[in-house]
């Protein structure tokens, strides 16, 4: 097997891919791309990640053009990602394509509709969008006469499994089965590149979601003074820009909160892998801790900024009514599949066949699961129609 070149130059506990664990279905490499630059394109260009275009963040897809969706949220995420990678020699294209990746499992309308396929699908295992995104690239997605799913490197199979770390606990059913295939060895922590994609998921929703929820009128700028973190930017732009529109403040508030994210994640993390010793990415793996991290300071801010966002912006009632709705329309599509399969189309017919309940239950799930904000609302409707 032949490797492309890899012209980054990366630190010795980055994941170099000319030393990729392989992929579970071998097959030829390119010789103008590494391996992880390969997963990347291959997620890029999967039925899932362009769906993600029209799937909630935290507003319904179809409330406006402005507001983030999966997709904008995944290229954010990205973008955080790449840059921090860099700073640190790790990979960029691995922890690109943990950060493009990381969402592909999750249902229409956000986590109203996760909830909702986890209440019904409780008899049958429930439902987890980090689980999702492992079957969506190992079963579900059908690019390949050759294999089922993307065939992607065991690097970024353990990134999008185990990015939040060591999966402790009842290992899910379908983990815990895909493991006796690959095993992706969920007691130890993940690569850094992970670790990278992880906490650049949390830099990206926490300031994008003040964005949108200023964009929405949910709450007003000065009512972010007393937030953690947001209201040391926003007091930042005011005292810097006291007569620019209302608009570009936003922004500058934003952009704030990105850079101190950032900026702090990128020493904090240096600090630690200078002080760990850790010499390969095995030695990270089995550090028993995180390598990348933020201050003890910022990290417990950004966490009372989460329970800020929670209080003012999740659990607001504009947010609870469309959350309401989109569980009501998952809880009907669900059950009205289930007692009339036909209602599904006839790929997704075949699929049911020769299962028990259980089985059949989650390929309405992953049928369900797949769908798109307005491709739900409009079977709801047809359903509706024809029950």
């Amino acid at each position: 097997m032949s490797h492309a070149p890899h012209p980054q130059r990366l630190a010795a506990y980055a994941c170099d891919p000319r030393q990729s664990r392989g992929r579970r279905h071998p097959e030829p490499e390119s010789t103008s791309r590494s391996l992880f630059q390969r997963d990347r394109d291959r997620i890029v260009h999967c039925r899932a990640f362009r769906r993600l275009m029209h799937k909630t963040q935290v507003f319904i897809a179809t409330e406006g053009d402005h507001y983030r969706t999966r997709l904008t949220h995944s290229l954010e995420v990205a973008q955080i990602a790449r840059s921090v990678s860099r700073s640190l020699g790790l990979d960029e294209d691995l922890a690109e394509a943990l950060a493009l990746g990381h969402d592909l499992g999750h249902s229409p309308f956000g986590h109203a509709g996760e909830d909702a396929l986890d209440a019904v699908m409780q008899p049958f295992g429930g439902f987890d969008h980090n689980v999702q995104t492992l079957r969506i690239l190992t079963v579900l997605e059908t690019r390949y006469a050759a294999f089922d799913g993307l065939n992607l490197t065991w690097e970024t199979l353990e990134g999008v499994a185990k990015h939040n770390g060591p999966v402790g606990g009842p290992v899910p059913a379908f983990l815990a089965d895909y493991c006796r295939i690959q095993d992706l060895e969920f007691d130890t922590w993940p690569s850094a590149e992970a670790q990278v994609a992880s906490l650049a998921d949390d830099i990206a929703y926490h300031s994008h979601d003040i964005d949108d929820g200023l964009r929405a009128g949910l709450f007003a700028l000065e009512d972010l003074f007393g937030a953690p973190l947001a209201g040391e930017a926003a007091r930042q732009a005011l005292g810097q820009y006291p007569s620019v529109p209302r608009d570009r403040l936003v922004q500058e508030t934003v952009r704030r909160i990105i850079n101190r994210l950032v900026s702090d994640l990128t020493e904090e993390s240096r600090l630690r892998l200078a002080e760990s010793g850790v010499e390969t990415a095995d030695d990270v793996r089995w550090l028993g801790q995180p390598v990348i991290a933020f201050s003890p300071a910022v990290a417990e801010a950004n966490l009372a900024l989460k329970g800020w966002l929670f209080d003012n912006m999740y659990h607001h009632d504009r947010i609870q009514a469309g959350r309401r709705h989109a569980a009501d329309v998952v809880t009907a599509l669900f059950s009205r599949y289930s007692a009339r399969p036909d209602l599904m189309p006839g790929e997704w017919q075949v699929r049911l066949r020769d299962r028990d309940e259980a089985g059949r239950a989650r390929v309405v799930a992953d049928y369900i699961a797949g769908m798109t904000d307005r491709y739900a609302y409009e079977e709801f409707e047809r359903t509706t129609a024809e029950t």
